[in-house]
């Protein structure tokens, strides 16, 4: 089962690649509509060229008859360039080395099957307490699924909530992703 993709580059941009990754981890699994417009109202330096080579993509894409509006993003890396080293003058006639880092960007775009939009992306929880009334009504359709699955004669895993559910909401919160 092979996916149709479509690829573009972006290399040297005159943007550290840790501060890079910052963007791009924001768009990882993301439709293309959704990182479009992160980018555009993102403040960070590098969001602007990096939204430009998504619309590259893009056009890649509608050129391998690729529909737009089913579009997300498969792999987005971010790797260092090559390091321009300048030197600054110090006190005691001493000299210390700036790096001017480089960054290349890749970036690939696959067409989504329907049905298997992920949830966090059209859901976010406001608050723990929305979260944990969540895992709550998904745990309830869980069980019900589990018992019909009994009913009729068929095997089901059995799971305790407990772990699981710490899991899911501490996931929801992390406080790095910001």
């Amino acid at each position: 089962m092979s996916q149709t993709t479509s690829k573009a580059t972006l290399r040297y941009l005159h943007i550290a690649p840790r501060k890079t990754r910052l963007v791009a981890s924001l768009l990882k699994g993301k439709s293309v509509g959704a990182a479009e417009a992160e980018l555009r109202y993102s403040t960070k330096r590098a969001a602007k060229p990096i939204l430009k080579l998504l619309q590259s993509v893009v056009a890649n894409a509608k050129a391998a008859s690729l529909e737009p509006e089913k579009l997300y993003i498969v792999d987005l890396r971010v790797d260092q360039g090559p390091m321009s080293k300048r030197f600054m003058p110090r006190a005691s006639g001493r000299a210390t080395t700036i790096q001017k880092k480089t960054s290349h960007i890749y970036i690939t775009v696959a067409e989504r099957k329907t049905g298997t939009q992920k949830f966090r992306e059209f859901y976010k929880p406001q608050s723990k307490k929305e979260a944990k009334q969540l895992v709550k009504d998904f745990e309830k359709e869980k069980s019900k699924k589990a018992s019909d699955a009994k009913k009729e004669g068929g095997s089901t895993h059995s799971t305790t909530g407990g772990a699981e559910t710490q899991g899911v909401i501490k996931k929801m919160f992390r406080r790095k992703s910001v």
